[in-house]
């Protein structure tokens, strides 16, 4: 079971063929677009839903478009396929609607709770791995495997607390809308200086490799292209 967010010009076929008047048998379903879109000049129109849906939330009326046992491109149709419905969702509070789609059949309340429960979760990791860079770490240690994503979450989270409690800062004069994002504050804080008088646990240091005797440079890549295997 699965809730995926779909691009605005995203299309699927129907799971049956259509049927035949002239011409040449259709091999796969009729194409379904759920929301209309423009090319080269000309709006393409969006299919007719199977279903119209609409409930009141917070004093405002959401509309869902719902098409039904679809399938995706290229695929022939069979009644053994994996089909999918796809929701269209109208909410006042955004200028696009959402486009979602799941293998099981839900209400629309279910699909749109589903889709906003995945926000909180994907934050942390978010934070943790493309704002801090976690994600271009490499540990092979099993103490160190273990330690890295629990420090990689913890600053994540403290990245996104500050992100959301400080004030917010446009990065420039381009910037007319600041929000509050992990990946601004981090932007600021990398243009400031290292506090000095923050007090240091004596194991924090700076770790002086000896580099005087290696080739740096072009003279490195010629050093290492130029290397005999000792077992050949």
């Amino acid at each position: 079971m699965f809730v995926l967010r779909l691009a605005t010009n995203f299309t699927a076929l129907r799971n049956f063929l259509p049927e035949h008047i002239l011409g040449r048998t259709p091999t796969y379903g009729a194409l379904v677009r759920p929301l209309p879109r423009k090319h080269k000049g000309k709006t393409l129109e969006a299919t007719k839903p199977d279903e119209n849906y609409v409930w009141i939330e917070n004093g405002y009326a959401i509309r869902v478009e719902i098409w039904r046992k679809l399938i995706l491109n290229k695929v022939v149709p069979d009644e053994n396929n994996n089909t999918f419905d796809v929701y269209a969702f109208f909410d006042p509070a955004f200028e696009q609607p959402w486009l979602l789609a799941t293998p099981v059949v839900l209400k629309p309340e279910s699909v749109r709770a589903i889709y906003k429960d995945r926000w909180p979760v994907e934050q942390i990791p978010l934070s943790a791995k493309q704002m801090v860079g976690a994600h271009r770490q490499f540990v092979h240690n099993s103490e160190c495997v273990q330690r890295l994503p629990e420090l990689a979450l913890l600053a994540g989270s403290i990245l996104s607390f500050l992100a959301a409690t400080f004030l917010v800062m446009p990065t420039g004069f381009w910037d007319r809308k600041p929000r509050r994002t992990p990946g601004r504050f981090r932007r600021q804080l990398a243009g400031k200086p290292f506090p000095k008088d923050a007090v240091l646990s004596g194991r924090l240091r700076e770790k002086n490799s000896m580099t005087a005797h290696l080739p740096k440079g072009f003279l490195a890549r010629c050093a290492k292209s130029t290397t005999v295997n000792p077992l050949l």
